[in-house]
Protein backbone atom coordinates (compact mmCIF):
# COMPACT_ATOMS: atom_id res chain seq x y z
CA UNK A 1 0.00 0.00 0.00
CA UNK A 2 1.36 3.40 -0.98
CA UNK A 3 2.12 5.68 1.97
CA UNK A 4 1.49 9.41 2.17
CA UNK A 5 5.26 9.93 2.18
CA UNK A 6 5.55 8.01 -1.10
CA UNK A 7 2.80 10.09 -2.68
CA UNK A 8 4.67 13.22 -1.60
CA UNK A 9 7.86 11.84 -3.15
CA UNK A 10 6.00 11.17 -6.41
CA UNK A 11 4.91 14.81 -6.38
CA UNK A 12 8.47 16.00 -5.91
CA UNK A 13 9.67 13.68 -8.69
CA UNK A 14 7.06 14.94 -11.16
CA UNK A 15 7.99 18.56 -10.48
CA UNK A 16 11.70 17.83 -10.88
CA UNK A 17 11.59 15.49 -13.88
CA UNK A 18 9.19 17.67 -15.86
CA UNK A 19 10.39 21.08 -14.64
CA UNK A 20 6.77 21.97 -13.93
CA UNK A 21 5.81 25.58 -13.29
CA UNK A 22 3.04 24.64 -10.85
CA UNK A 23 2.51 21.78 -8.44
CA UNK A 24 0.86 18.53 -9.52
CA UNK A 25 -2.45 18.29 -7.68
CA UNK A 26 -3.62 15.55 -5.35
CA UNK A 27 -7.42 15.31 -5.49
CA UNK A 28 -9.70 13.36 -3.19
CA UNK A 29 -13.48 13.12 -3.22
CA UNK A 30 -14.95 13.52 0.26
CA UNK A 31 -17.71 11.25 1.54
CA UNK A 32 -18.12 12.94 4.94
CA UNK A 33 -16.78 15.94 6.84
CA UNK A 34 -14.44 13.72 8.83
CA UNK A 35 -12.56 13.08 5.55
CA UNK A 36 -11.55 16.74 5.26
CA UNK A 37 -7.81 17.03 6.01
CA UNK A 38 -6.84 19.03 9.07
CA UNK A 39 -5.90 22.57 8.11
CA UNK A 40 -7.74 22.54 4.78
CA UNK A 41 -9.23 25.90 3.81
CA UNK A 42 -13.00 25.93 3.33
CA UNK A 43 -13.57 29.14 1.35
CA UNK A 44 -17.05 30.13 2.58
CA UNK A 45 -16.44 29.22 6.22
CA UNK A 46 -12.84 30.39 6.54
CA UNK A 47 -12.63 33.31 4.10
CA UNK A 48 -16.22 34.43 3.74
CA UNK A 49 -16.45 34.05 -0.01
CA UNK A 50 -17.21 31.58 -2.80
CA UNK A 51 -14.87 30.44 -5.55
CA UNK A 52 -15.05 28.22 -8.62
CA UNK A 53 -13.50 24.78 -8.58
CA UNK A 54 -10.87 25.85 -11.11
CA UNK A 55 -9.91 28.68 -8.75
CA UNK A 56 -9.47 26.14 -5.95
CA UNK A 57 -7.18 24.15 -8.25
CA UNK A 58 -5.24 27.34 -8.98
CA UNK A 59 -4.80 28.09 -5.26
CA UNK A 60 -3.52 24.56 -4.69
CA UNK A 61 -1.13 24.41 -7.62
CA UNK A 62 0.12 28.02 -7.51
CA UNK A 63 -0.07 28.99 -3.83
CA UNK A 64 0.25 25.40 -2.59
CA UNK A 65 -2.82 25.60 -0.39
CA UNK A 66 -5.08 22.72 0.61
CA UNK A 67 -8.64 23.66 -0.40
CA UNK A 68 -11.78 21.70 0.52
CA UNK A 69 -14.73 22.57 -1.71
CA UNK A 70 -18.13 21.62 -0.31
CA UNK A 71 -21.48 22.51 -1.86
CA UNK A 72 -21.68 25.89 -0.13
CA UNK A 73 -18.22 26.97 -1.38
CA UNK A 74 -18.96 26.75 -5.11
CA UNK A 75 -19.65 29.69 -7.41
CA UNK A 76 -19.98 27.69 -10.64
CA UNK A 77 -22.73 25.23 -11.46
CA UNK A 78 -20.98 22.50 -13.47
CA UNK A 79 -18.88 20.88 -10.70
CA UNK A 80 -21.87 20.92 -8.35
CA UNK A 81 -23.65 18.61 -10.76
CA UNK A 82 -20.59 16.79 -12.05
CA UNK A 83 -19.44 15.76 -8.58
CA UNK A 84 -22.98 14.82 -7.55
CA UNK A 85 -23.27 17.51 -4.88
CA UNK A 86 -26.73 18.63 -6.07
CA UNK A 87 -29.67 17.04 -7.84
CA UNK A 88 -30.35 17.70 -11.50
CA UNK A 89 -32.99 20.45 -11.47
CA UNK A 90 -34.08 19.59 -15.04
CA UNK A 91 -33.91 23.25 -15.89
CA UNK A 92 -34.10 23.90 -19.67
CA UNK A 93 -30.64 25.51 -19.71
CA UNK A 94 -29.13 22.69 -17.66
CA UNK A 95 -30.74 20.02 -19.82
CA UNK A 96 -29.44 21.72 -22.94
CA UNK A 97 -25.89 22.11 -21.66
CA UNK A 98 -25.28 19.06 -19.48
CA UNK A 99 -23.38 16.69 -21.72
CA UNK A 100 -20.67 16.04 -19.17
CA UNK A 101 -20.53 12.92 -16.97
CA UNK A 102 -21.88 13.15 -13.42
CA UNK A 103 -21.11 11.16 -10.30
CA UNK A 104 -24.10 9.76 -8.36
CA UNK A 105 -25.96 12.40 -6.39
CA UNK A 106 -25.30 12.22 -2.66
CA UNK A 107 -22.29 9.90 -2.74
CA UNK A 108 -19.83 12.71 -2.06
CA UNK A 109 -20.03 15.99 -0.13
CA UNK A 110 -17.11 17.67 -1.86
CA UNK A 111 -13.56 17.50 -3.14
CA UNK A 112 -10.21 18.48 -1.63
CA UNK A 113 -7.14 19.56 -3.60
CA UNK A 114 -3.54 20.01 -2.47
CA UNK A 115 -0.03 19.93 -3.93
CA UNK A 116 0.89 16.26 -4.31
CA UNK A 117 4.29 16.91 -2.73
CA UNK A 118 2.76 18.10 0.55
CA UNK A 119 -0.70 16.47 0.63
CA UNK A 120 -1.62 14.80 3.92
CA UNK A 121 -4.05 12.40 2.26
CA UNK A 122 -3.99 9.62 -0.33
CA UNK A 123 -5.37 11.06 -3.59
CA UNK A 124 -8.01 9.47 -5.79
CA UNK A 125 -6.26 10.99 -8.80
CA UNK A 126 -3.55 13.49 -9.70
CA UNK A 127 -3.78 16.43 -12.11
CA UNK A 128 -0.68 17.69 -13.88
CA UNK A 129 -0.94 21.09 -15.58
CA UNK A 130 1.80 21.06 -18.20
CA UNK A 131 2.75 22.48 -21.55
CA UNK A 132 2.42 20.24 -24.59
CA UNK A 133 6.10 19.27 -24.59
CA UNK A 134 5.83 18.11 -20.98
CA UNK A 135 2.65 16.23 -21.87
CA UNK A 136 4.53 14.46 -24.63
CA UNK A 137 7.04 13.22 -22.08
CA UNK A 138 4.26 12.08 -19.76
CA UNK A 139 2.79 10.09 -22.63
CA UNK A 140 6.21 8.67 -23.44
CA UNK A 141 6.51 7.58 -19.82
CA UNK A 142 3.26 5.62 -20.04
CA UNK A 143 4.35 4.13 -23.36
CA UNK A 144 7.68 3.00 -21.89
CA UNK A 145 5.67 1.18 -19.22
CA UNK A 146 3.57 -0.73 -21.75
CA UNK A 147 0.39 1.36 -21.60
CA UNK A 148 -1.68 1.61 -24.79
CA UNK A 149 -2.13 4.95 -26.50
CA UNK A 150 -4.53 7.28 -24.71
CA UNK A 151 -7.72 7.96 -26.70
CA UNK A 152 -8.36 11.65 -27.35
CA UNK A 153 -11.76 13.24 -26.77
CA UNK A 154 -11.95 16.96 -26.09
CA UNK A 155 -14.65 19.33 -24.93
CA UNK A 156 -13.85 23.06 -24.80
CA UNK A 157 -15.76 23.62 -21.54
CA UNK A 158 -16.26 22.04 -18.09
CA UNK A 159 -12.62 21.11 -17.55
CA UNK A 160 -13.15 20.74 -13.79
CA UNK A 161 -15.60 17.93 -14.55
CA UNK A 162 -13.87 16.22 -17.47
CA UNK A 163 -10.47 16.10 -15.77
CA UNK A 164 -11.96 14.37 -12.71
CA UNK A 165 -15.20 12.43 -13.20
CA UNK A 166 -14.27 10.07 -16.10
CA UNK A 167 -11.02 9.18 -14.31
CA UNK A 168 -12.94 8.27 -11.15
CA UNK A 169 -15.42 6.26 -13.19
CA UNK A 170 -13.03 4.28 -15.41
CA UNK A 171 -9.59 4.51 -13.80
CA UNK A 172 -7.92 5.61 -17.04
CA UNK A 173 -5.65 8.49 -18.00
CA UNK A 174 -7.29 11.55 -19.51
CA UNK A 175 -6.16 14.71 -21.32
CA UNK A 176 -8.33 17.81 -20.82
CA UNK A 177 -8.24 21.34 -22.21
CA UNK A 178 -8.59 24.11 -19.59
CA UNK A 179 -11.91 25.76 -20.34
CA UNK A 180 -12.61 29.49 -20.88
CA UNK A 181 -13.61 30.00 -17.24
CA UNK A 182 -10.39 28.42 -16.06
CA UNK A 183 -8.46 30.73 -18.38
CA UNK A 184 -10.38 33.88 -17.39
CA UNK A 185 -10.82 33.28 -13.65
CA UNK A 186 -8.09 30.86 -12.61
CA UNK A 187 -5.06 32.02 -14.65
CA UNK A 188 -4.68 28.88 -16.75
CA UNK A 189 -1.95 29.59 -19.28
CA UNK A 190 -2.37 29.69 -23.05
CA UNK A 191 0.07 26.79 -23.28
CA UNK A 192 -1.34 24.65 -20.45
CA UNK A 193 -3.10 21.32 -20.78
CA UNK A 194 -4.27 18.94 -18.06
CA UNK A 195 -3.13 15.33 -17.69
CA UNK A 196 -5.17 13.27 -15.21
CA UNK A 197 -3.45 10.30 -13.59
CA UNK A 198 -5.45 7.65 -11.70
CA UNK A 199 -3.99 6.93 -8.28
CA UNK A 200 -3.07 3.33 -9.16
CA UNK A 201 -1.07 4.44 -12.21
CA UNK A 202 0.94 7.21 -10.55
CA UNK A 203 3.95 5.09 -9.59
CA UNK A 204 4.12 3.71 -13.13
CA UNK A 205 4.23 7.22 -14.62
CA UNK A 206 7.02 8.36 -12.32
CA UNK A 207 9.01 5.20 -13.03
CA UNK A 208 8.55 5.74 -16.77
CA UNK A 209 9.83 9.30 -16.49
CA UNK A 210 12.87 8.10 -14.57
CA UNK A 211 13.62 5.46 -17.23
CA UNK A 212 13.39 8.14 -19.91
CA UNK A 213 15.84 10.23 -17.92
CA UNK A 214 18.32 7.36 -17.78
CA UNK A 215 18.20 7.33 -21.59
CA UNK A 216 18.55 11.14 -21.76
CA UNK A 217 15.09 11.22 -23.31
CA UNK A 218 13.38 13.16 -20.54
CA UNK A 219 12.10 16.72 -20.65
CA UNK A 220 15.14 18.13 -18.86
CA UNK A 221 17.44 16.83 -21.61
CA UNK A 222 15.25 17.89 -24.54
CA UNK A 223 17.00 20.32 -26.86
CA UNK A 224 16.02 22.12 -30.01
CA UNK A 225 18.32 22.08 -33.00
CA UNK A 226 18.64 21.35 -36.71
CA UNK A 227 21.99 19.57 -36.56
CA UNK A 228 22.44 16.98 -39.34
CA UNK A 229 23.85 13.56 -38.42
CA UNK A 230 22.91 14.28 -34.81
CA UNK A 231 23.88 11.95 -31.94
CA UNK A 232 21.35 9.15 -31.54
CA UNK A 233 20.46 6.48 -28.97
CA UNK A 234 22.25 3.17 -29.58
CA UNK A 235 19.12 1.33 -30.67
CA UNK A 236 18.83 3.70 -33.65
CA UNK A 237 22.28 2.57 -34.79
CA UNK A 238 21.40 -1.11 -34.40
CA UNK A 239 18.23 -0.69 -36.45
CA UNK A 240 20.05 1.21 -39.19
CA UNK A 241 22.65 -1.60 -39.37
CA UNK A 242 19.88 -4.15 -39.89
CA UNK A 243 18.41 -2.03 -42.66
CA UNK A 244 21.78 -1.53 -44.37
CA UNK A 245 21.71 2.22 -43.83
CA UNK A 246 24.49 4.60 -42.76
CA UNK A 247 25.25 4.50 -39.06
CA UNK A 248 27.80 7.32 -39.00
CA UNK A 249 27.82 10.86 -40.29
CA UNK A 250 29.69 11.91 -43.38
Amino acid sequence: MTTIKQYNEYGEALEKLLLLRTAPLALKLLEKEADIPEGAVRPKRDRGHHIAQCQAFALSRRRRETIAMLKEDHWCWAPLMGYGLVENPHDPFVDAHTSFPCLPHGKYIGLVSAPLSTATFAPDLVLVYSNTAQLRHLLMATKFQGEPNIPSEFDPIDSCVYSVVPVIENGRFRITLPDPGEFERAAAGDDEIIFSIPRDKLAMVVEGLKKAGEMNMDYAHATVGLQPDFPRPEFYTELFKKWGLDVEGK
